[in-house]
């Protein structure tokens, strides 16, 4: 049986908006650290302004939040294509984030030194698995048309998709090309993994990934997963939960 849930609204709009007022549900007792990944991306972008917005109409502080990233770009915090920039501007500067909280992937330093430097902060925090992964307690990851999920592309191999590194270097199949991403058993050791599909173009790559045999990145972690949230507003999916 497929071990997903599949939460459907009418617009990215409601997706956005439902999924940070689930978020901030989930971390909203104060006075337990949490450790959160965050990914890059069009509907990232609406999460991260309703998460501030919503956050600062209740009053709500994230104080005990730690933020760290699912994926980065190889590039400065500055530039126009950082994961790291879109976070900051749009969720982390108006939340006044301390800066003790953020812990950024360095896509401007050479990129092997960056995953290790990202995998020691992530292990300072986070709890350990069985299997000596560090526990995020929520992994919020987009969709691609290709149903890439966070740096994670269609076509590696086996003994790649295998690797055991928390943070891995990979080239992917779209520009900028070098990146930096969580790999496949950091993201199933995490306590939430909660998807946003969302964007004309992607109702194939969806499909594809719910299917038990399916070949995707994302279907990959699904299989990988008791129970992955998804929340779309692709067309031909409602409500649904399977167990």
């Amino acid at each position: 049986m497929p071990n997903w849930e599949l939460k459907h609204f009418a617009n990215a709009t409601a997706v956005a908006d439902q999924c940070a007022a689930d978020c901030l549900a989930l971390l909203a007792p104060p006075s337990a650290r949490k450790c959160i990944a965050i990914s890059g991306g069009r509907i990232a972008k609406d999460f991260f302004t309703s998460v501030a917005r919503v956050a600062k109409e209740r009053g709500q502080s994230l104080a005990n939040l730690h933020f760290f990233w699912a994926d980065e770009r190889c590039v400065p915090p500055d530039h126009a294509e950082s994961n790291y920039r879109s976070a900051a501007e749009l969720l982390l500067t108006p939340l006044r984030a301390s800066v003790e909280n953020i812990h950024r992937l360095r896509g401007e330093e050479e990129p092997e030194l960056a995953a290790r430097e990202a995998e020691a902060e992530l292990r300072r925090f986070a709890t350990t698995s069985n299997a000596s992964q560090p526990v995020l307690d929520l992994v919020l990851l987009g969709m691609g048309e290709d149903g890439h999920i966070a740096s994670l592309f269609p076509g590696e191999s086996g003994d790649v998709m295998s690797s055991q590194a928390v943070y891995r270097i990979v080239t992917a199949s779209k520009p900028p090309p070098r990146r930096i991403t969580l790999g496949y058993p950091a993201i199933a050791a995490a306590r939430e993994v909660w998807v946003l599909a969302s964007g004309a173009g992607k109702e194939a790559a969806l499909r594809e990934s719910l299917s038990p045999d399916g070949t995707t990145p994302l279907a990959r972690v699904l299989r990988g997963r008791v129970r992955t949230c998804i929340f779309t507003d692709l067309s031909g999916y409602g409500s649904s939960t399977m167990r």
